[in-house]
This record gives C-alpha cells, sequence and structure tokens, in this order.
C-alpha cells in the first residue's frame, strides 16, 4: 500500500509522527496487519514524548495477529516491541519475561543480552513485589483505534510541526559502524564512529564492568554495541559520554589509575569476590606470623630459596677473607650469577611486605622466571603470562 510505504520513508527519516498518520491510515484498510502495527509501536517508542501505552497495544495486537497467521519472524519482533515498551513503562519484571520469550524464539538476538542487563539493573534496584504479570499471549481486546478521535490530534501536531522538520541526516549503515579507543594512565577513551545517532533516542549504559550503547537505525531497526565484561573495573559515576554529529564519545574513568589494560573487553568472565579468593591457594592469601615464610621462586638448578632464611644468613656470615667452602649462600649466589643481582633480590625480597612477597611469588612462578612484580593489587587479579625477551619464543615441554 501507498500509506505503508510512505510510512515505511517516514520511520526510516525519523520523522515519527508523520510515521503514526501513515501507518494509521493503513491500518485503517488493513487493520489485523502485524508488520503495520509492529511498525507504528515502533514510531510510538521514538517520538518525543515517547507514547508507550499506544506502543503497547500496538505490539499486543500485532503478537495476537502473527499468531493467527503462523509467523514466528513477526510473532519474535513483535514480542520484542512488547519488551520494550513495558521497560518504558518501567514494568521491569513483566519486560525482562518476555525477553526470554524472545531469546527462547530467537537464540541468536545479539540485543538481547544488552536489554537483559539494563532491565536486571533496574530490577536490582527496585523495592517491594517483582510479580510477573504479563502473559506470553496477550488478552485480544476490541480494537477502537482506528475510530479514535484522539489520533487525529496527532495529525494535526504532524502538520504544523512538519515544516520545521530538518533534513534527516544521512546515517551511517550498521555495517559500516566502526570504534576505536585508546587510553592513558587515569582514564580508557572509546570512540563509536557512526553518523546520525539521535541523541533523544540513544541509549548509553555505563556499568562497573560493562558498556552498552543503542540507538535506532533509519532502517527501522535497531543497533545494539556492547562490551562486557570490560577489561578492568571502571569507575560509572565518574565516566561520561557525548553524542556529536559523526561520533559518540565515552570516556571510563579507570577503577585502578595506572592499570594498562591490553583490550577492551577480558576474555575471562567476571567472578565473584568468593571465586576470585578460590582461584588463589590459600597460602599465598592468608599467611600468618607463626607460618613459615614463602620461598622465593628461582629458576636455580638448587630450586626454590626462603629469602627469609637466605637473608639472615648472609648478615651472619664470616667477612671477606673467611672460608666459603661450607657457605651454602655463596654456592648458590654463584649459580645465581653473582653476589651483587642475588643479593639485591635478597634485600628486596627481605624488606618486602606480604603483599609484595605474594606479587612476587605469584608473578615469578606462573610467567615462569619472565615477570616479577611487586604489585600485589594488579598481580592478584589474574595469571601472569610468560614473556620471553626479544628474539625468544615460550615454548611448552
Amino acid at each position: 500500500m501507498d500509506q505503508a510505504k510512505l510510512g515505511a520513508e517516514a520511520l526510516s527519516a525519523g520523522n515519527y509522527a508523520e510515521a503514526i498518520k501513515l501507518y494509521t491510515a493503513a491500518l485503517a484498510v488493513s487493520p489485523t496487519s502485524p508488520d503495520y502495527l509492529i511498525k507504528r509501536s515502533t514510531a510510538y517508542q521514538r517520538t518525543s514524548p515517547a507514547d508507550y501505552q499506544s506502543a503497547l497495544a500496538d505490539a499486543d495486537k500485532a503478537v495476537l495477529s502473527a499468531q493467527k497467521r503462523g509467523k514466528r519472524e513477526l510473532i519474535v519482533q513483535g514480542q520484542f516491541r512488547r519488551a520494550i515498551a513495558l521497560f518504558g513503562l518501567e514494568r521491569y519484571p513483566d519486560c525482562r519475561f518476555l525477553l526470554d520469550v524472545v531469546k527462547r524464539m530467537d537464540p541468536k538476538d545479539k540485543s538481547i543480552p544488552m536489554w537483559e542487563s539494563k532491565v536486571n539493573t533496574k530490577i536490582s534496584a527496585m523495592e517491594g513485589s517483582t510479580d510477573v504479570t504479563v502473559k506470553e499471549t496477550p488478552e485480544e481486546k476490541e480494537d477502537t483505534t482506528v475510530a479514535s478521535p484522539p489520533k487525529k490530534a496527532d495529525t494535526t501536531r504532524t502538520t504544523t510541526s512538519t515544516p520545521a522538520q530538518p533534513p534527516a541526516v544521512t546515517q551511517t549503515p550498521a555495517d559500516k559502524i566502526r570504534h576505536d579507543w585508546y587510553q592513558n594512565n587515569d582514564k580508557v577513551y572509546f570512540t563509536l564512529l557512526a553518523k546520525g545517532v539521535p541523541k533523544d533516542k540513544a541509549i548509553i549504559d555505563i556499568q562497573t564492568r560493562s558498556l552498552s550503547i543503542s540507538f535506532p537505525l533509519q532502517s527501522s531497526s535497531d543497533f545494539d554495541f556492547s562490551l562486557e565484561p570490560l577489561f578492568a573495573e571502571i569507575d560509572p559515576s565518574a565516566s561520561t559520554s557525548s553524542i556529536m554529529s559523526t561520533k559518540v564519545e565515552v570516556v571510563l574513568k579507570k577503577s585502578q589509575p595506572g592499570q594498562k589494560w591490553s583490550a577492551l573487553e577480558s576474555n575471562e568472565p567476571v567472578a565473584n569476590k568468593s571465586t576470585t579468593t578460590a582461584s588463589v591457594p590459600s597460602s599465598v592469601l592468608q599467611p600468618t606470623t607463626t607460618q613459615k615464610a614463602p620461598s622465593y621462586p628461582t629458576s636455580s638448578r638448587s630450586g626454590p630459596k626462603d629469602w627469609d632464611k637466605l637473608a639472615s644468613e648472609a648478615l651472619a656470615k664470616p667477612k671477606t677473607g673467611d672460608s666459603k667452602s661450607d657457605g651454602k649462600i655463596e654456592e648458590e649466589e654463584e649459580d645465581e650469577g653473582g653476589d651483587a643481582v642475588n643479593g639485591f633480590f635478597k634485600k628486596l625480597y627481605a624488606g618486602a611486605d606480604a603483599d609484595t612477597r605474594r606479587a612476587m611469588m605469584k608473578s615469578f612462578s606462573e610467567s615462569n622466571g619472565t615477570a616479577l612484580s611487586t604489585n600485589w593489587e594488579e598481580v592478584k587479579k589474574a595469571k601472569v603470562e610468560t614473556n620471553p625477551p626479544d628474539g625468544l619464543e615460550a615454548k611448552k615441554w
């Protein structure tokens, strides 16, 4: 139909009020078209201010009509529009229920994880009942939308506002959208290279270990981008975002200044505190004053050493000129390559606090002797990878 075609063009151009008018005219001829109902529901959600109640009513009717016609793809689209409308109405448990329905019917939908994250955040902050009040199949109601007089008010508003509507900005196609990032000691700077992102419709969600960006495209679909989990924790309250004509910029404040990110995302799932604690030997995490001091890792042929013991013995050893034939320390120092280097590490380990010793032990042993760190806060978060010198290659034996 001509009205539906014009409505699709208006929706793609971001002229949502005009799209509502045109799809209403199309529905007057085909009142049960699930496609028209879904498109008008989308326009209701994106108009300013959004009309989530009307959007929900259209989405409900779209699902019922699509079920009668056996159109699985349209059923999924209608259920998704119901979920988004319920999110706008702050009915978060109902929204999550329908997102589960969509995920069950279309497990490959990439936008679902982002919306699940949003709604779970909202539900966790709720007080009171979180009961689900919506059903997978909506209740069928008498259709009074076409005959409803208030719809003409939309036409009047559209007629007066359309001439002032600025020309639609040419939006970057979804498959052409790219991103870039860089960092300094305190912040990570993320840029989404996308033109024509609507400021009033874009959703940027910054959490401690995740970032998500969502906005409508002129193709009547939504663009969804998410990073989860982030490489490390950030401070959402100190992070910022801004939408420009050619890009979206997000500045993430690092929770741990000075930490270098090797990537935007971590390959490891976010673990709770108990899981993190369990991943490190209790002998490392919970030393006591009565325990034997941990042995410092070494690549020496004689095996690991207790530097506390060696440091004490070094203080008591004979002066220069005394016999060394019975000195275990001297033999091991020769194995390590000389007193100067060995003495430095003995002093460093002997004078270090418990956290520094843990860091030295963990980094040296896990990296197979190629890295040594004294920063326990950094080392405790992940395995220290082997980092061979330039020109050499690490191999597993």
